[in-house]
C-alpha cells in the first residue's frame, strides 16, 4: 500500500478505541477518566454500558485497583473494554471503533453494541470496524474496504434483510 497525501478537516474532538487496546500503570479509575474530572452518575452509567461493573465487584479494590505492568494483568476483553469506557466518558463527538467487540464473548458484545454503541453513542458519528455480519442490518451504513479503498457501501435503511445484496452509492 502507497502512502497517500492529503489533508482532513474535523469539525468536533475524536476518541480512538485501538483494536490493541492499553491501560496505563493507573487504576481503572484514572485509566476511565484520563485527567478528567470524575462525574460519579455519567461514570456510573459508562462503566455499565461497557459491561465492566462485574469486573469492578470482583476486583481487589474495585475501580481503584491498579491496572498495567505494576498492578493487576487485565484479560484482552477488559482492556478493550476499559478503552472503550475511557471513549465514551470523554464524549467526543466523532468515535472510531477498531473492532472493539472481537474481544469479549457474544453476551457482553451484544450488551456494548445495544447499551454503547446503538446507546449512549447514538447522537454521535460512530466509526465501527467490526467483522461479526449480524450487526450489518443495525448499521446505518455499512462500507467493505477493499485494499485501503472503499469498495462498495450500503445503505442498510434500503435493505434491512441482507444490506449487501442492494448496493447503493453512499450520498456525499
Amino acid at each position: 500500500m502507497k502512502l497517500q497525501t492529503g489533508s482532513l478537516t474535523v469539525g468536533g474532538n475524536i476518541a480512538y478505541v485501538p483494536q490493541m487496546p492499553w491501560v496505563q500503570n493507573l487504576s481503572l479509575r484514572e485509566n476511565i477518566l484520563f485527567g478528567l474530572p470524575f462525574d460519579e452518575a455519567k461514570y456510573k452509567e459508562v462503566v455499565h454500558v461497557c459491561a465492566l461493573e462485574l469486573d469492578m465487584e470482583i476486583l481487589p479494590k474495585g475501580d481503584r485497583t491498579l491496572a498495567g505492568e505494576r498492578g493487576i494483568n487485565l484479560s484482552g476483553g477488559q482492556r478493550q473494554r476499559v478503552c472503550l469506557a475511557r471513549a465514551v466518558y470523554h464524549d467526543c463527538d466523532i468515535v472510531l471503533l477498531d473492532n472493539p467487540l472481537s474481544a469479549v464473548d457474544q453476551h457482553t458484545s451484544t450488551h456494548i453494541f445495544n447499551k454503547c454503541i446503538k446507546g449512549v453513542l447514538k447522537e454521535k458519528a460512530v466509526i465501527l470496524i467490526a467483522h461479526q455480519l449480524e450487526l450489518l442490518p443495525q448499521c446505518d451504513r455499512v462500507a467493505i474496504m477493499d485494499d485501503g479503498k472503499v469498495a462498495f457501501c450500503y445503505l442498510t435503511a434500503a435493505c434491512p434483510a441482507l444490506p449487501w445484496i442492494c448496493p447503493l452509492t453512499c450520498p456525499t
